[in-house]
């Protein structure tokens, strides 16, 4: 799939007007001088979550199978970071702990068996850090998704590794349904949970914590989920069962996003709970819907974690169509938009790109739609889709067509923390050149550009005459104008770009801009412009 902006530029160099005379390019000006770019948030939201969950348990998405080697293992990630690239999308979630267990060397918990077909088995490599180095090079985010509490299948936990933790401690496993859980009521389970992540967080430079919905396990008929040994030695205080595991999992969670926050605050600590919360007939202040609650069945209390700030999004997996009658999704939609309002928490959508193809997900807007109805809620600032393999499978032409109607134009990554808008941590780019694609033979225009202190990325801005005019005045109304989203053409890790449209593909005196984004993803000042054929 080609980048979308070499068919937006195809259409907009017969448009363009000629003012190149107006200014001087390429070192002459700096308009750069000032507060960052980021002030132009208010002016054209520039940003949007749009991600795919990458899922490891079971090899739905990488590897493709246990046992590859490690260059077959590299080769395959690569792959799927250059669809996340090609397909639009800015952040990757990567399943990292699928079942206790690691996809990255680690001195608490052993290799995961999805990586060589045996828990414990060295692949030959981190995977982890070369997703987080490979992601980044291509202006890609990276959340570290986490399983908290699942051990696996029970033929999984006859097979675990001499290093697993519940091999150590025994008293932590529950099990349930034919698999096994860490036990949530147990203080030394949450005290081991948060120790792993943080220990990824501060020695892997990812860009966010995940957890997905498996909190207490989904319930099952005939089954109990046995943690009366827990509840009689830590449930003094509570009189009912369920408020004292809502209050283990919620101890999990604000622990974390503390710990998080204390460390690496720019780290974002995320969750994608099950899609309902409590239902109107439990709750008059849940929503309209008569499904399973996670409330009460999982015991995840996620109104409770936006309220008092434990998490700094949320992503509820509303796999339902609209119109569905147990759980409309235009339903959902505006209660969760509801509930996040005004508390500084962000909201993104989970997608179920996977359901494409069944009965009510058969048409090429099977997908679109879901986003058409989500847009009217300035609360929602995104989605994320399950899982990665069904865009370029069975949803494939399902997510071209929401594509070409919703990521025309690239998108930057949320910040990380809103209060710091305007407040970048890095400088303006330095050193920039553009060279022409002189010769025509369809190389496209290159850019480069000194590595700019502090830089998590780049954001690239192609600029017509009137534009750069603009950006080169020094006005900041007038900048906020042209570095527009329908100005970004790509958000990249790395110091130069090529094969941008040129020649008679782009109008006379197009110009380029450059920003680097800080840690917390705030865009930083405008340096010189630079024009491929001044």
């Amino acid at each position: 799939m080609a980048p979308r902006w070499r068919n937006r530029w195809l259409a907009a160099g017969a448009a363009a007007g000629l003012m190149l005379s107006a200014y001087v390019l390429v070192g002459a000006t700096d308009p750069g001088a000032g507060p960052g770019a980021a002030r132009c948030q208010a002016a054209h939201d520039k940003r949007e979550m749009r991600g795919a969950w990458l899922t490891t348990v079971g090899n739905i998405d990488w590897p493709s199978e246990p046992g590859l080697s490690a260059d077959e293992q590299r080769a395959e990630m690569d792959e799927r970071l250059d669809e996340a690239d090609e397909l639009g999308l800015n952040t990757v979630f990567l399943h990292v702990r699928p079942t206790a267990d690691a996809v990255y060397e680690s001195e608490l918990e052993p290799w995961s068996r999805y990586l060589t077909g045996e828990q414990g088995g060295d692949p030959g490599y981190d995977p982890l850090e070369y997703a987080v180095e490979q992601a980044h090079l291509r202006g890609l985010e990276l959340h570290a998704w986490f399983n908290p509490y699942r051990v696996g299948l029970n033929s999984d936990i006859e097979e675990m590794a001499e290093d697993h933790p519940v091999e150590d401690n025994p008293e932590w496993l529950v099990e349930y349904g034919g698999e096994g859980f860490l036990d949530p009521g147990n203080p030394e389970v949450r005290e081991w949970v948060t120790g792993v992540i943080m220990d990824v967080v501060e020695r892997y430079d990812i860009d966010g914590v995940h957890f997905d919905d498996f909190f207490y396990p989904y319930p099952k008929d005939g089954e109990e989920f046995d943690d009366d040994a827990s509840w009689q030695e830590h449930g003094d205080g509570f009189d009912d069962r369920g408020d004292w595991r809502r209050d283990n999992v919620n101890r999990l969670v604000e622990g974390v996003h503390d710990r998080i926050q204390d460390t690496e605050p720019w780290v974002r600590f995320g969750i994608s709970p099950f899609g309902i919360w409590r239902n109107d007939g439990s709750d008059p202040t849940g929503s309209a819907t008569s499904g399973l609650e996670s409330y009460a069945a999982q015991h995840a209390d996620t109104r409770t974690w936006i309220r008092e700030g434990m998490v700094d999004y949320v992503v509820p997996q509303l796999y339902w169509e609209r119109g569905f009658g147990a759980a409309d999704y235009e339903e959902l939609v505006p209660w969760w938009a509801s509930e996040v309002e005004g508390t500084g928490v962000d909201l993104y959508i989970g997608q179920a790109a996977y359901r494409v193809g069944e009965s009510g997900w058969r048409e090429d807007d099977a997908l679109s739609t879901q986003l058409d109805y989500a847009d009217d809620f300035p609360e929602v600032g995104g989605d994320v889709y399950f899982s990665f393999t069904s865009l370029t499978g069975a949803a494939e032409e399902a997510y071209e067509h929401l594509a070409e109607e919703h990521y025309a134009d690239p998108a930057l990554p949320p910040v990380a923390d809103p209060s710091r808008e305007g407040q970048p941590l890095t400088g303006a780019v330095t050193g920039l050149t553009a060279t022409a694609d002189g010769d025509g033979d369809g190389d496209g225009d290159r850019l480069e550009w000194d590595e700019v202190d502090g830089a998590r990325s780049y954001a690239v801005y192609r600029l017509d005459p009137d534009e750069a005019a603009l950006v080169a005045s020094g006005d900041a109304e007038d900048r906020c104008e042209a570095l527009s989203a329908d100005n970004l053409v790509e958000v990249t890790g790395r110091t130069s770009l090529e094969g941008l449209p040129s020649g008679e593909d782009a109008p006379e005196g197009t110009a380029y801009a450059v920003t680097a984004l800080d840690d917390y993803r705030v865009e930083g000042p405008v340096g010189a412009l630079a024009d491929p054929r001044g």
